[in-house]
């Protein structure tokens, strides 16, 4: 059984580093538009508050998240929007604070979590690192967009490891969200670190397979950037489909972002 430990130790210094980064924002940065329509820098910081918040929940009281999955399937469309609109609200050192101390004790709780023990989630059930590993991508994933308003562009680290291996192990999940049968072939991503290290997975002679920056394939399974815009190469029919409808987050279908030529 693997260690979650360390896991939960860079889901920290991802979150440490978007705090730095957001700690000092004039409450004018805070209004700032980021990509995703409509959400300000201090909805991004407000739903990672909300879904740290639905994380905890799902790791110490079963029953209560159960109510969150009820209300989750009585409006998909929007109820990611609607957690995000409970904190915004707040001034933003009070919002700050909240997804401080809501992070602190997800950490707390994530740490203490028994050998084997699985979560409920809004898609499958989770592991402790898989639950690190799923606040981890969205810390980073919701981070870029906030650097992107504030015009900056953070240096990858090797904590994208992490997001690279979800994004692999969320194959067929892909699929299924798009109502199609996942592939029988087996499949191959081969991926270059940010320190140009390999990072491969799957078998090494699949017929189905995926090369290129590790980066790339990170923003391709966030959904941060199109795939016309990355430097990622499919080989077989089923890899190239996988690439046009990745997603290494729960729940349906994101639109993703348009390619930057703005083609449609």
């Amino acid at each position: 059984m693997a260690d979650p430990t360390p896991v939960i130790e860079d889901l920290r210094a991802e979150s440490d580093a978007l705090d730095r980064l957001v700690a000092e924002l004039s409450p004018e940065k805070w209004a700032l538009q980021t990509p995703a329509p409509r959400w300000t820098v201090a909805h991004q910081i407000a739903h990672l508050a909300w879904t740290d918040r639905s994380a905890l929940v799902a790791v110490t009281d079963e029953d209560a998240f159960r109510a969150l999955v009820e209300k989750a399937l009585a409006a998909p469309e929007s109820f990611v929007d609607e957690g995000a609109e409970e904190l915004v609200r707040l001034p933003p050192a009070e919002l700050l604070d909240t997804w401080r101390q809501t992070r602190a004790a997800l950490d707390k709780a994530l740490r203490a979590a028994p050998p084997g023990a699985r979560f409920p989630w809004y898609g499958p059930p989770m592991s402790t690192a898989s639950m690190a590993t799923a606040r981890l991508m969205e810390t980073w994933a919701h981070g870029l967009d906030i650097a992107d308003a504030l015009g900056v562009t953070p240096a990858p680290t090797a904590r994208i490891r992490h997001i690279a291996r979800l994004g692999f192990r969320t194959r067929d999940f892909a699929y299924a969200v798009h109502g199609l049968p996942a592939p029988t072939d087996p499949f191959r991503l081969e991926l270059t670190g940010p320190g140009g290290d390999l990072w491969a997975y799957g078998p090494e002679g699949a017929p189905q397979r995926v090369t290129g920056p590790a980066l790339d394939f990170c923003l391709l399974v966030t959904q941060r950037a199109h795939r016309d815009d990355l430097a990622l190469q499919a080989t077989g029919p089923d890899a190239d489909r996988w690439l046009d409808i990745a997603q290494a987050f729960a729940g349906p279908p994101g639109a993703g972002r348009p390619p930057k030529d703005g083609t449609p």
